[in-house]
Order: C-alpha cells, then sequence, then structure tokens
C-alpha cells in the first residue's frame, strides 16, 4: 500500500489503512518524543496519544503536507499540553518559612469518587455496549478482565501498538458516549 492510498483509505475509516499508518510511522514519533522526554513509558503514552488524535482528525490532513511532519506536530502539540497539565495539576505547598516549596500530585481517588464510580457501573456497561464490537472487546480485556497491553495484543492476535490505540480511541469513544446521551 502506498502513503496517499492509505491517508487516503483512512479518511474513509478504513481500519487496515490505519494499521499501516501506524506501523509505518511509530518508530519516527516514538523516537521523537524519546529524544524530548527521556522516558520510554511517557514517550510511548504520548506516542499513542497522537497516533488517536491523528486518526480522530485525518479528515483534516492536507496532502500538502507529508503525513510524517504532520504526525510530528501532533505529538508535540500533546506534549507541551501535558507538560502545561502537569504544572497545573501539581499542589504547591509553601513551608512556613516560604523557602521550601514541596509539589505533591494528588491523584488518589477520594470516598466521592468511588461511590460515584460504584454507582454508575450499571450505567457504564450500559453505554460500553453502545460501542462497536471490537472497541467493545478491548475495554472488556483490559478493564474487566484487567489484561496486560501484551496479554490482549495475544488474545486478538494483533500487535501491541495497535491494541493501545484501539484502546485509547475506545475510551475516547465512550467518554462522548457518556458526554452526550442519546
Amino acid at each position: 500500500m502506498e502513503i496517499n492510498e492509505a491517508i487516503s483509505r483512512a479518511k474513509k475509516n478504513d481500519q487496515k489503512a490505519f494499521n499501516y499508518l501506524l506501523d509505518l510511522y511509530w518508530d519516527h514519533v516514538y523516537g521523537f518524543q524519546l529524544k524530548r522526554i527521556h522516558n520510554e513509558n511517557d514517550a510511548e503514552d504520548v506516542t499513542i496519544q497522537t497516533f488517536s488524535r491523528a486518526f480522530d482528525r485525518i479528515e483534516t490532513f492536507d496532502e500538502k503536507y507529508t503525513f510524517k511532519t504532520w504526525l510530528i506536530t501532533i505529538s508535540k502539540n500533546i506534549h507541551i499540553d501535558l507538560l502545561r497539565k502537569e504544572k497545573n495539576s501539581i499542589k504547591h505547598v509553601i513551608s512556613k518559612d516560604d523557602k521550601t516549596v514541596l509539589q505533591i500530585l494528588d491523584e488518589s481517588p477520594s470516598a466521592e469518587d468511588k461511590l460515584i464510580t460504584e454507582q454508575h457501573l450499571a450505567k457504564l456497561l450500559r453505554d460500553i455496549k453502545k460501542l462497536k464490537p471490537h472497541y467493545q472487546k478491548v475495554i472488556n480485556l483490559r478493564y474487566f478482565q484487567e489484561l496486560s497491553y501484551k496479554e490482549i495484543s495475544e488474545e486478538l492476535d494483533e500487535p501491541i501498538n495497535n491494541v493501545k490505540v484501539k484502546l485509547l480511541r475506545a475510551k475516547k469513544l465512550l467518554a462522548e458516549i457518556i458526554q452526550n446521551p442519546k
């Protein structure tokens, strides 16, 4: 498959074209982020988000530019957004002498968060059923059967990077269903 053909097929929601583009450009985007972030897990997360965003917005891709440059630009913007969010999510605790600034990240769920999660499980299951079957399956394997990416990859007989992007897209679609119930 040639790149321009893959892009036009991806614009028509062709999953094989998405996989082709993912396989072709994964190492470029991941390598770019690894040089910036110097952390394999974070670079991988940004790369997954890059492909997810690119595939969600593929119809906006302008053929005047190279696809790789477009992906790298998306990747750069995601990394900048994450840095901004990180900076804003950190609580600054200033000691009495105002000389020491401690940064504390609060990620533990509150009692309210847990209650909301439990109450909404039934609704969540109904919303998951609104997803396409392949997205339902990947959500089920990851969050209900608690399989690792590697185990999901083996179960679905798909490359691990495809699983990660599919899972991210499934979560994004599920979030849209939850926010905009029809």
